[in-house]
C-alpha cells in the first residue's frame, strides 16, 4: 500500500516539475513579448505559480496522511492538479500566438 502512495506522489510531481520548467520557459517568452502584453502575461503567471503551490500543498498532505486516509484525497488533488495543467496549456498557447 505504502508503495502505491509513493508511486501517485512520484507520478504528481514529475508532472509538477515539466509544468514548472515550462513555466520558466513561459516567462521568458513573456520577457521578450512586447510592452502591452507583459503585465498581462505577469499577471497569468502569477496565477500558474499560486497554482503550482496548490498542488504542491495537496502532495504535502498526501506524504502526511495516514495510511487508509491518502486516497480519499486523490480526486481533489487530480482535481488542482487538471485545473494547473489546463491553466499552463492555455496560457502556452496565448504565447504562441503572439
Amino acid at each position: 500500500m505504502m508503495a502505491k502512495r509513493e508511486a501517485y506522489i512520484a507520478s504528481i510531481k514529475a508532472q509538477l516539475d515539466e509544468l514548472n520548467i515550462s513555466m520558466t520557459v513561459m516567462e521568458a517568452k513573456v520577457a521578450a513579448s512586447k510592452e502591452a502584453m507583459k503585465e498581462q502575461y505577469a499577471k497569468e503567471i502569477q496565477k500558474l505559480y499560486v497554482q503550482s503551490q496548490q498542488v504542491r500543498d495537496k502532495l504535502d498532505e498526501i506524504k502526511s496522511a495516514s495510511e487508509n486516509n491518502w486516497e480519499s484525497m486523490i480526486n481533489t488533488t487530480e482535481k488542482v492538479r487538471d485545473a494547473f495543467v489546463n491553466s499552463c496549456h492555455y496560457f502556452k498557447a496565448q504565447l504562441k500566438e503572439d
